[in-house]
């Protein structure tokens, strides 16, 4: 006989998820994640939360003067040429496009995320965070929609199902600002430096987009290491028990 000891009523396992929207990775880890989880036979019970994360704190909310601000961009910052950081670009969309995604760099307009991420706590609260997080992710990389303007967001959340004035109401009273903060204060507990970063059951850290078999690993590590302890044989055997001990009677 078979008997579970201290067992919940069903098994759970908490996925945390600390990503940006302007990260091209994130993205791209996202959909390995999303690939490894389809594949996990305990995908039924696994409940994932994203947690908010700035790469540019100082990203301007205006959208940018001109077209291939994010190939100019990269290419100030890490000393390229034009031609550099469009090859650069160029292999990042190939990687995309290997997951399904449809990347047009070309298009991008670098903003702000904060107010971005704000949308994404908001929409926690209606069990629509997933559908936010995927539609604001689409948007950037794919649509070449500027997140830093309000109007923008608040089309974007409508879409997903959210009211409109809610959303409109909460960005601009910055409701959920404090809950970004929190997120990325936690991240900096945890000493996340950088995204997309993975904390499996709150006790094991899976840093970048790393493959989806390396994520199913982690995932079947995780869910056998919080199983309940099972108790293997009869029953009903004999054994000493809460400081008594039965003795049988010659």
């Amino acid at each position: 006989m078979t008997r579970l000891l201290n067992s919940p009523a069903a098994q759970r396992l908490q996925v945390d998820i600390w990503s940006d929207i302007a990260c091209p990775w994130c993205y791209i880890g996202k959909r390995r994640f999303e690939q490894a989880l389809s594949q996990f036979e305990g995908k039924d019970d696994v409940d994932i939360v994203w947690h908010s994360f700035e790469l540019d704190l100082s990203a301007p909310i205006s959208k940018p003067s001109s077209l291939n601000a994010m190939r100019d961009g990269l290419a100030s910052k890490y000393g390229r040429s034009t031609a550099e950081a469009q090859g650069m670009l160029d292999s990042m969309a190939q990687t995309a496009a290997e997951v399904g995604l449809s990347y047009h760099f070309d298009q991008a307009q670098p903003a702000n995320t904060f107010q971005a991420h704000q949308l994404i706590h908001l929409a926690t609260e209606h069990g629509l965070q997933d559908a936010m997080k995927e539609r604001l992710l689409h948007a950037y990389f794919s649509e070449g929609q500027h997140l830093g303007q309000v109007d923008t967001l608040v089309k974007l959340g409508a879409e997903v199902g959210l009211k409109t004035e809610e959303i409109r109401t909460a960005l601009e009273a910055q409701t959920y600002a404090n809950a970004v903060r929190q997120d990325e204060a936690q991240a900096q507990a945890y000493g996340i430096q950088g995204v997309p970063f993975f904390v499996l059951g709150g006790k094991y850290g899976v840093s970048g987009a790393q493959a989806p078999e390396t994520l199913l690993s982690a995932l079947k590590q995780v869910w056998r290491e919080q199983a309940p302890l099972q108790l293997m044989g009869s029953a009903d055997a004999q054994g000493c028990e809460d400081g008594s001990c039965a003795v049988p009677q010659g």
